[in-house]
């Protein structure tokens, strides 16, 4: 696999998901085929990391070669732009956020999901486990971090409501992605937007246990963490079915191999070997989609109706406007 790796881009702050990782500025090409193979192009939600091991191992093992396809994955130079890249037909596929996708249709951009790449919530509320807050009920008049302004607050007043909280119980600041250096030096006594399986290794790694309050269990309907989205004015969806298809396999191979297929994920970057990343690795992996393609449609409207009593959409839109399953006649 070639790739040129970049210093030019680094996650804001001294520490963020990533101490010392590298932004993957590159663009990972499938190797060409005997026969002429149908292109595809991903952009990735960020630069390559552990998230995405069903589709590095589609590429590495030939999983997408066998399906037909020759799939471009690129690393975005902006966490923001991949949506709005398939959205103005610059992509076939983005790697997005559920709860993002809701509010990006209803900002009109041309989205919807077509596949499933973790299916269960990775975001959490982060505390210092040796610190004063042991419940969220104890953030009361306390500052609280979020790394992207729109649905983690919004996840937040759900959590502190949970609670018995009023949504202006904290001061909320944003910290951007600096979210271990906040809670380490004690800006902040929590934040909301880390990733249980990134964050959470990262404070330990700097000897700083984190406590984790879970979305799903503080009032917040669960979600797809990471999922593909194309526009379904132009998508291909018999090419999206064979994507789907070979990362499938991709994600049945990490279940079934984890130590091997580790192996092969981790040596296609320097950038990827280490602890930060292998301890990732083992907390992500059982939360890869297996079914990729399947859709569950009451996970959608749930959360649709969620962020419709919280007031962050001023409508209910149908699942059919938000996620389709392409397998379906």
């Amino acid at each position: 696999m070639a790739c040129a790796i970049s210093n030019s881009r680094r996650r804001t702050g001294a520490s963020g998901r990533w101490r010392s990782a590298l932004a993957l500025s590159c663009v990972l090409f499938a190797a060409g085929p005997a026969m002429a193979q149908d292109k595809l192009s991903l952009i990735l939600d960020w630069f390559v990391n552990p998230d995405h091991g069903p589709v590095v191992i589609a590429k590495e093992r030939g999983f997408f070669k066998q399906h037909g396809l020759e799939v471009t994955i690129t690393a975005p130079a902006n966490p923001a732009d991949p949506p709005k890249m398939v959205a103005a037909g610059r992509a076939d596929l983005a790697v997005s956020y559920q709860p993002q996708l809701h509010l990006n249709v209803h900002q009109g951009m041309k989205l919807v999901r077509v596949g499933t790449l973790v299916s269960t919530p990775l975001t959490c509320l982060v505390t210092l486990a040796n610190g004063p807050i042991k419940s969220i009920a104890d953030l009361k008049g306390k500052k609280v971090g979020f790394a992207v302004p729109g649905v983690q607050e919004v996840l937040l007043t759900a959590m502190l409501r949970h609670n018995g909280l009023d949504a202006k119980a904290v001061e909320r600041v944003n910290i951007g992605f600096s979210i271990s250096p906040a809670l380490m030096s004690k800006q902040v006594a929590g934040v909301i937007g880390a990733f249980r399986n990134f964050e959470l290794n990262q404070l330990n790694i700097e000897g700083s246990a984190g406590r984790c309050f879970y979305p799903e269990s503080e009032g917040v309907p669960a979600y797809d963490e990471l999922i593909y989205v194309a526009n379904p004015e132009t998508m291909n969806k018999d090419r999206i079915r064979r994507f789907l298809a070979a990362t499938e396999l991709g994600a049945q191979y990490i279940l079934n191999n984890p130590k091997q297929a580790w192996t092969t994920f981790s040596g296609t970057s320097k950038t990827l070997q280490n602890e930060l990343n292998r301890r990732a690795w083992l907390d992500t992996y059982a939360r890869f989609a297996t079914r990729p393609a399947a859709m569950d449609h009451g996970r959608y409207a749930a959360f649709e109706a969620f962020l419709h009593k919280m007031g962050a959409v001023p409508s209910q839109l149908p699942v059919s406007k938000l996620a389709v399953d392409v397998t379906a006649p």
